[in-house]
């Protein structure tokens, strides 16, 4: 059941209206609008959602700002600083504050599943874990940030769903659960820590999301999930055996018209080369025929997108949602630019028909349409990562990017 009655809008008026007016209505990349006859099913992705530390301070709950990295002690610095870049930032806002225009797209695109990365503890319990020095948590009461934008998923395989240790992590498992938010990746045990998400599509069908990550992300290795302790979902490596080991998980849940994501928090947080090793792995996973979409995050862009035997590997989505405006020393990669993924499969087969990419650009932590320069830049340096994975990118009418592939 869609928490759709959450949903705030953007605009006063129709969605439609509001879209088209904006020069956001969806299509193929084609010009055509999205078929309607049941045949394929739409799912947005998104990269890191960090709704904690200084957006935390903005929404109606917010939590004790006191943090306790090496060189701030309150999330309010953060919030000095992005208020410094951009000017004032309101308080107390509304729980679609964040999201600003694109609930609007979203809602035009009507994707039957949404999925993110949430990059943050939601919790008022805990401690820092030990020499760990960044720490972001939400207040529990601030859930319905998510709930506003009808989020099904929120993927914990990542490094900082343990930042107020065990007890902040038993609070975030019963915050998601409560909101009825799936939050697969860690979990009480290994067991459950590897179960999938289940999210049922319209009309028969599932789609489940297998959550897992590496150290090379920043988790810790003393965050792996045991038989006999809590924690996330740690893969050892990127070896075959390992490919192997989680298709033969995936296999063992699928059922005929399921359709696997496999989300992966890998990777550093700058740059654009993609590892040989994360290729390899991704590769392996649709040849076992275990993933039907490859869903990486951790980098704060996005990276290079390959279609492999018809299936997409989105090897990086970049942050959606932080509270990094106004911190310099990275501006080359244009980090207050952000995408909405709206991928399009065959209902049947899983195979991608089309990956839409709506460009947004972060000022004072609200999402709003990025101008036509910001998008002829990410249609610039996207294009470029894309083709050394022999794909391309084409700017629509609308000002979107459309995934184009051999």
């Amino acid at each position: 059941m869609k928490r759709r009655d959450f949903i705030r809008r953007a605009v006063g008026t129709s969605v439609a209206a509001a879209l088209a007016a904006r020069g956001h209505a969806m299509t193929d990349g084609t010009g055509r609008p999205p078929p309607q006859d049941g045949d394929e099913v739409t799912l947005f992705l998104a990269g890191d959602v960090m709704t904690g530390r200084a957006i935390d301070q903005v929404l109606p709950h917010a939590g004790s700002p006191r943090i306790f990295e090496p060189y701030s002690e309150s999330a309010l610095d953060y919030l000095r600083l992005a208020e410094r870049a951009s000017g004032a930032i309101p308080r107390s806002v509304d729980f679609d504050y964040i999201w600003g225009h694109a609930l609007a797209v979203l809602d035009a695109a009507a994707p039957a599943v949404r999925i993110v990365n949430l990059e943050t503890a939601v919790t008022r319990r805990g401690t820092p874990w030990p020499r760990k020095g960044i720490q972001y948590r939400m207040h529990p009461d601030n859930i319905r940030c998510l709930t506003a934008a009808a989020i099904d998923c929120c993927v914990l395989a990542n490094n900082h769903v343990l930042d107020w240790s065990y007890p902040g992590l038993e609070e975030t498992l019963a915050s998601l659960a409560a909101a009825r938010i799936a939050a697969p990746g860690a979990g009480a045990n290994l067991e459950t820590a590897r179960a999938p998400a289940k999210l049922p599509l319209p009309g028969g069908g599932r789609v489940l999301v297998f959550a897992c990550g590496l150290q090379n992300s920043g988790i810790p290795a003393a965050w792996a999930a045991s038989a006999g302790r809590p924690g996330v979902h740690l893969l050892p490596d990127l070896s075959a055996r390992t490919a192997a080991g989680l298709a033969a998980r995936v296999q063992a849940a699928r059922r005929p018209g399921d359709i696997v994501v496999i989300s992966l928090h890998w990777g550093g947080n700058w740059g654009y080369e993609i590892p040989a090793a994360h290729r390899r792995f991704a590769h392996a996973l649709i040849d076992a025929t275990a993933a039907d979409v490859v869903h990486g995050h951790s980098s704060h862009h996005p990276l290079g997108i390959e279609v492999y035997r018809g299936r997409p590997i989105l090897y990086g989505c970049g942050d959606l949602i932080d509270d990094y405006e106004g911190i310099s020393r990275y501006e080359a990669y244009r980090a207050d630019l952000a995408l909405l993924y709206l991928v399009r499969l065959e209902r049947a087969t899983g195979a991608l028909r089309s990956l839409e990419m709506v460009p947004m650009h972060r000022e004072k932590f609200r999402l709003g349409h990025a101008g036509e320069a910001d998008r002829q830049w990410l249609h610039q340096v996207l294009g470029r990562e894309c083709d050394k994975l022999r794909a391309g990118v084409r700017m629509t009418g609308s000002g979107s990017l459309q995934l184009q592939w051999q």
